[in-house]
């Protein structure tokens, strides 16, 4: 039945959503390395607008524990040194005038079973997200079903919508492991 391909095609596409998500949540736990996506979530007031910092601003990695920030705008060094300190990066920007130097601390044992935890946290609301998209799915079929289509094709379609959960699910595990491996990489 038609109808039953189009939900099985959405619930495909929420859940691949749901895994992209994931991945670029866990981009932004930071590793104890320099990694200029760490900032992404930055936003500074320019012209009155919240901007992304990488649209007002070149990010570089002279090292491998250090981020500079080098202002398209001079005036703007006080604006994004605001926006970093009241982040959650944790982070002291240092500035010389032109440029927002960033050290990135070595993590302790302690910091890294933190950011261990954090990512078994995001990688819990990716599969939160697939098991919702299930449950929409399946309960849009059971409507079908009420609507006259047949059992057997519901059932099998339920199938399919379990095995695109099992198969996505497997996915976020699978990137859990690689950040995990990351981040107690000393």
């Amino acid at each position: 039945m038609e109808e039953i391909e189009l939900y099985l095609e959405e619930a495909k596409e929420l859940m691949q959503k749901a895994v992209a998500h994931t991945s670029a949540e866990l981009l932004k736990i930071r590793a104890g390395k320099a990694m200029p996506n760490l900032l992404d979530g930055i936003t500074v007031q320019y012209y009155g607008a919240n901007t992304p910092l990488s649209q007002v601003s070149s990010v570089n990695t002279p090292d491998a524990r250090t981020l500079s920030i080098k202002p398209f705008e001079r005036s703007l060094i006080s604006e994004i040194e605001k926006a970093i300190i009241n982040s959650d990066l944790g982070l002291a920007p240092q500035n010389n005038g032109e440029v927002i130097i960033l050290t990135i601390p070595a993590l302790t044992e302690e910091r890294r079973i933190s950011l261990v935890k954090q990512a078994k946290h995001e990688c819990e609301g990716g599969k939160i997200s697939l098991r919702t998209v299930r449950k929409d799915i399946n309960d849009e079929l059971k409507k079908l079903q009420k609507d006259g289509a047949s059992e057997d094709e519901i059932k099998r379609a339920e199938e399919v919508v379990q095995k695109l959960t099992d198969q996505f699910s497997t996915k976020i595990d699978e990137l859990l492991a690689k950040k995990e491996v990351d981040i107690m990489k000393v």
